[in-house]
């Protein structure tokens, strides 16, 4: 009987054995597996190339940009995005020219100024975002049946002189028989982004604005959508993403990656509904209600602001500078080889 005591027990003996020895290996393979994830991740993250993007402005009006940050396309693309905002295509443009910004996305005419200014290493647009305007005119009642000749003898909350903004709506109003400088009393003595919050204090009859500022007067009751600058207008080659000539030539499997990212993007947003895109987008919208991101993506997709692909077409480049020409801001036209490439917006399509 002790001898088979002592069998039982040498026998449960081994059997922990065996189990203490299997749960020990398994705990260190999963250590051992755990620690190359890490180092893996590690050996990533220190891949990613680190780039610097300067936006004239924070608007649901670049959705797809905001699409291919929230979706992870540019870490896909071995890309570490640093966003900053500019808050002005004049100030966007110094801080590309300067160095303090790799990439600068705002409007194509910057480019322009710089180039006839005599720049040396000049900026170079390689991929065109929106094709429409995207700012509205907003009204302090509503106005169903209003017409552009409603603005004559008001006073309106313009852009900045010689900005995409304030150029596209004088191209819209001379369209409709409106002279600008005699017709309306046009203010452009407010800084960028603060015309809403003077709109709401009682300045001017009608106010021009991107959004969430639009949809944000009328939430607040304060003011009115009574048209589209983007819609009126027609299609206009409103923002690009850009880059001094020296960084394209140095840079091209980077800007290559960076424009793959944002085609990405493009494609998200052509193959979505409104309300999906408004989700995706609305962490760089905090402040905003899901309810209002929708809303605005919804106006945006309805009159077709983006494109399905990033190139930059010579026929649109040319219709820019008759704008800046018909505003009295190009002192001579400049050559769309020069300003353009579309190397990467056309290999990313394909």
């Amino acid at each position: 009987m002790k001898k088979r005591m002592g069998s039982v027990f040498l026998v449960l003996t081994l059997v922990i054995s065996i189990f203490t020895m299997s749960g020990c290996g398994k705990q260190k393979n999963e250590e051992d597996t755990q620690k190359k994830t890490q180092a893996t991740t590690s050996e990533n993250t220190q891949k990613l190339q680190k780039i610097t993007l300067n936006e004239v402005a924070h608007s649901i009006f670049y959705a797809p940009m905001y699409v291919a940050i929230e979706e992870g396309y540019f870490e896909e693309e071995g890309i570490d995005l640093t966003l900053v905002t500019g808050f002005g295509a004049d100030k966007t443009m110094t801080a590309v020219i300067s160095g303090e910004a790799d990439i600068g996305f705002m409007g194509s005419e910057a480019s322009i100024y710089t180039y006839n200014e005599g720049a040396n290493d000049y900026v170079v647009n390689f991929a065109q975002l929106t094709q429409r305007a995207g700012n509205f005119l907003v009204a302090r009642e509503e106005m169903p049946e209003f017409q552009w000749k409603d603005l004559m003898g008001k006073e309106v909350l313009g852009g900045r002189k010689g900005g995409m903004p304030e150029m596209v709506f004088e191209y819209i109003l001379k369209k409709n028989g409106i002279d600008p400088a005699k017709d309306v009393n046009i203010d452009q003595s407010i800084d960028f982004g603060s015309t809403g919050a003077a709109f709401s204090e009682g300045k001017a009859d009608f106010t021009v604005e991107f959004e969430p500022g639009a949809t944000t007067l009328e939430e607040a009751g304060k003011g009115h959508v009574v048209a589209s600058l983007g819609t009126d207008s027609g299609y206009v080659p409103y923002t690009a993403f850009s880059a001094k000539k020296s960084y394209i030539e140095e840079n091209k499997e980077i800007l290559q990656g960076f424009t793959d990212a944002l085609q990405k993007g493009m494609d998200y947003v052509q193959t979505h509904t409104p309300e999906e895109i408004a989700k995706v987008i609305k962490p760089q919208f905090e402040e905003s209600t899901l309810e209002t991101i929708t809303t605005i993506v919804t106006r945006y997709y309805e009159q077709e602001t983006w494109k399905d692909n990033l190139v930059f077409e010579k026929e649109s480049f040319e219709l820019l500078q008759d704008i800046l020409d018909d505003a009295g801001e190009l002192t001579k036209r400049t050559p769309y080889e020069d300003l353009v490439t579309t190397e990467f917006a056309k290999k990313a399509v394909q």
